[in-house]
């Protein structure tokens, strides 16, 4: 396909750009650290950790893995831990010192932290110790040779510290758990340990970055130093014009730095531009985030739908001020055009939508920065990229065809740990195929269509669950739905779509009704359920397959 998208580029914005061969992750974190020495690089709980404290404790704790641990480069360590100043101190000094880090999820029962452990063969984990307890069973079908345990105060000072440390001894929020020769993060901080240097180099492994897929099984994508380094600079020349001129550097990490969209925007890319990334242990609890909003000026903020959506409910949510905010950038999952209609009108800020995937480390498509108001497109391929639109044969469409997402560039993953089954699967030639259905108009903007595997077919017909979600959430009684396909002996499938209501008084009629107008036959729900709740991940994506 002609990369007709460079035409809608931002004038600033070249083709390409010169991404060095030899670049690690531990180059763009050194030159962070020496730039911003005095600068705040975390906050917690009110608790600053500035880049000159990173550089030093990151450096113990990457001695300590090298010469006490006797970790070598190229094993790996899992990382347990949600948005706590730990979780930078871990990642950082696990790759200076050479390792490959397996982030993961600290809400994982013992049964889904198995998969991941035993699948990675990790050397190592590092885990709050509020979820120590689910190693028990997972150590009794394989063996990791060191477990390190972080408690929730450890980088914490001052009256926070003594009031976490408080809490979790009285309250005993903390379950209990028996686990052999464990190391406790706060002892190894104490070291007095100097790293010695570690040759690292752009094409060794820096994370094992596990998605689930379809079936629920994990994969794990192995992503390079030089994947993410390069995404890390695409997405830099696309943003650093909109907020490299702020007074204040303050940007929100509501999201788990555990999950690929987080842990590139947030933990690497606005470190590396010297941001103060202030961390979120739970976005879910949304007066508390109404809080720091109220009391801390914003340049930028990532989140996903759900959670933008969820600060738009909040009665406080339009007292704020957002004359400081520059970006509001909105991925991990589709965005309603309902939530960003509303995130624009209360905020004066239109909310910017990006697209990526844990394969592409993450970002592959973004929209202009500038942007007046939502597009409803993804947006536009980034610098150094190449795209195609493929049918199930994989020819190249047209314009405003839909068709499957296939993406090459530099950050893309060449395949998954161990499984070389799903790597031929997904990867030809350099060509990730994404298994997402897009089109692209002739401007070169790219529209999400819906999962290759969510869509239904309908007495013949094409039916795209994300579109009729969008309709049924721009009713002004509805705050959420989710739509999937159940057999039909007769027409093959039949939508049934999940409500939660916005207004109490929204009546099934009402709502069938609204659909009526909206959207053709075949595309309206036969069966509607209204429920409290959807089933989400801890990133806010509806979980479609429990829903089935």
């Amino acid at each position: 396909m002609e990369k007709i998208w460079l035409k809608s580029y931002p004038k600033h914005i070249p083709p390409t750009i010169d991404i060095p061969t030899d670049i690690t992750l531990v180059d763009l974190f050194n030159e962070a650290c020496q730039q911003y020495l005095q600068s705040t690089a975390y906050s917690s709980f009110n608790t600053n950790l500035s880049y000159q404290q990173l550089a030093k404790q990151t450096s113990i704790i990457a001695a300590y893995f090298q010469q006490k641990l006797n970790l070598k480069p190229g094993d790996r360590i899992a990382v347990m831990i949600p948005n706590l100043l730990q979780f930078p101190l871990v990642f950082f000094g696990a790759l200076r010192a050479g390792l490959v880090v397996v982030p993961v999820n600290p809400m994982y029962t013992p049964r889904e932290l198995l998969l991941q452990l035993k699948d990675a063969d990790v050397s190592a984990i590092v885990v709050l110790e509020q979820m120590a307890y689910k190693l028990e069973p997972v150590l009794a079908e394989i063996q990791i040779k060191h477990i390190i345990v972080t408690q929730f105060q450890d980088s914490l000072t001052g009256i926070k510290q003594i009031f976490f440390k408080f809490y979790f001894k009285f309250f005993n929020k903390t379950k209990k758990y028996n686990l052999k020769n464990i190391i406790f993060l706060k002892d190894i901080l104490v070291q007095a340990l100097t790293l010695n240097p570690v040759h690292i180099k752009s094409e060794d492994l820096a994370l094992i970055q596990y998605t689930g897929g379809t079936t629920g099984l994990p994969r794990g994508v192995m992503l390079t130093h030089h994947n993410i380094a390069a995404n890390v600079l695409q997405t830099k020349v696309w943003v650093e014009q909109y907020i490299n001129t702020a007074k204040e550097k303050h940007v929100l990490a509501p999201l788990p730095m555990y999950h690929i969209f987080s842990l590139m925007a947030n933990n690497i890319l606005l470190l590396h531009m010297g941001f103060e990334n202030i961390l979120i242990v739970d976005p879910r609890r949304i007066g508390a985030l109404i809080k720091i909003l109220r009391k801390t000026p914003l340049v930028l903020m990532t989140g996903v739908n759900t959670l933008y959506n969820a600060l738009l409910q909040h009665p406080q949510f339009k007292t704020l001020d957002f004359s400081e905010q520059k970006v509001s950038l909105a991925g991990g999952m589709a965005l309603q055009q309902a939530t960003a209609v509303e995130w624009q009108k209360v905020t004066g800020k239109t909310l910017i939508e990006a697209y990526g995937l844990t394969e592409s480390s993450p970002a592959a498509i973004i929209n202009p920065l500038d942007l007046v108001e939502y597009n409803g497109a993804m947006g536009l391929p980034l610098p150094n990229m190449d795209i195609q639109i493929c049918d199930d044969q994989g020819q190249a469409l047209g314009i405003n065809q839909v068709g499957e997402l296939w993406l090459k560039g530099p950050q893309i993953t060449q395949g998954y740990w161990k499984n070389p089954t799903e790597t031929k699967n997904n990867i030809e030639n350099g060509w990730l195929k994404t298994g997402d259905l897009v089109k692209m108009d002739a401007h070169g903007f790219v529209y999400f269509v819906d999962r290759k595997k969510n869509m239904l077919v309908i007495s013949g017909f094409n039916v795209y669950p994300t579109e009729i979600e969008n309709v049924i959430c721009s009713h002004p009684m509805v705050a959420n739905a989710a739509v999937i396909g159940i057999p039909d002996p007769i027409h093959g499938q039949k939508i049934k779509c999940f409500v939660i209501k916005k207004d109490k008084n929204l009546t099934e009629q009402m709502l069938r009704d609204y659909l009526h107008q909206q959207l053709t036959g075949y595309k309206r729900p036969e069966i509607i359920e209204f429920c409290d709740t959807l089933p989400l991940n801890t990133v806010g994506k509806v979980l479609h397959r429990e829903l089935k």
